[in-house]
């Protein structure tokens, strides 16, 4: 079976962002090279538009389909990043966008998703699948779905981030990204060994939502109950059906954070290298400060996936009374 993703369908993503993304910036620190034992190169997709990287594949996708389905309308489930990444692609674009969110999504992220224009429809997550109540909307109402992850179009414009990294820092011998459902991962792996073979490519996941490293192990998908971490965007239950075999491919190893490093990096990030970083985005600077990388890494490019943290986890996080 042919590969879902490829170098010249990133490249592509590369040519439809042009002009729309930001080009982020890569931050250094002598502070985080010292802890972290090499050159770290993060590359700051949490001041991606929407504060995250999940804009780069909304857009991409959204913008190869058809007219028919531009004027129809799109539809997502999500409660977060990829809800406002598909309301503000969707808008960018001139393309109706309904997003399902559950009754009970925190309120800021709801007021920026309908901000950018988008419809929101609501579910109960105790009662309803969210994947089933947005599948009958499309289907009732001609939508086309924009899933979060588990889609070619949605994987190369993730890996677009990787491809600016390495443009700009061509000689990294390791790159790192967190891993929820395998969109960014799988998108940064091809985009990493395709233009730098040699490249070793490493995912990482909360312990506690370790269900890609258990794949990993196991050599095929393995489905774990509901995660109980802070890191909310990677509590998936299953890795992605296509974007797993190019995860098995690339990457070397599936690392593992516990919670208490997870918030320890979230405060590092916050406090040492002033920068706003969820806890999922978080996850691979864990893996840096904690040693979880091979030794023999000098020089190691981080995806900080995004930036979008709730104020209440953020003040528990940095330990205000």
């Amino acid at each position: 079976m042919e590969q879902a993703l490829q170098l010249q369908d990133i490249l592509s993503a590369e040519e439809q962002l042009k002009g729309i993304s930001h080009k982020t910036p890569i931050f250094t620190s002598r502070t985080l090279n010292g802890q972290a034992g090499c050159e770290v190169y993060l590359k700051c997709e949490n001041l991606q538009k929407v504060g995250a990287f999940k804009f780069r594949g909304a857009y991409n996708t959204i913008s190869k389909l058809s007219a028919e389905q531009k004027k129809q309308g799109v539809i997502a489930f999500s409660s977060g990043n990829h809800a406002q990444a598909v309301a503000l692609a969707s808008h960018l674009s001139n393309v109706p966008a309904v997003i399902c969110m559950p009754k009970d999504a925190p309120k800021v992220k709801v007021e920026a998703t309908k901000g950018y224009g988008a419809e929101v429809v609501y579910y109960d997550r105790f009662k309803e699948d969210r994947e089933v109540v947005a599948k009958d909307l499309a289907k009732k109402r001609g939508l086309t779905l924009i899933p979060p992850y588990n889609h070619p179009h949605i994987m190369a414009g993730a890996g677009t981030a990787a491809l600016e990294l390495l443009r700009e820092v061509p000689d990294l011998d390791g790159i790192i990204a967190p891993i929820g459902g395998g969109g960014l991962l799988s998108g940064t792996a091809v985009a990493a060994k395709g233009i730098q073979p040699m490249i070793r490519v490493f995912g990482v996941e909360p312990a506690e939502a370790d269900d890609t490293r258990r794949s990993f192990e196991a050599g095929n998908r393995i489905t774990i109950p509901a995660p109980p971490t802070i890191a909310d965007g990677l509590r998936i239950t299953t890795p992605g059906e296509i974007t797993f075999p190019v995860i098995q491919k690339y990457t070397e190893t599936i690392l593992t954070v516990s919670e208490g490093e997870i918030r320890e990096a979230t405060r590092f990030a916050f406090f040492r290298l002033k920068l706003v970083v969820e806890p999922s985005g978080a996850v691979p600077l864990a893996a840096l400060l904690f040693g979880r990388l091979p030794k023999d890494l000098h020089k190691v490019g981080v995806i900080i996936s995004g930036g979008n943290i709730d104020p209440s986890v953020m003040a528990d996080i940095a330990g205000a009374k």
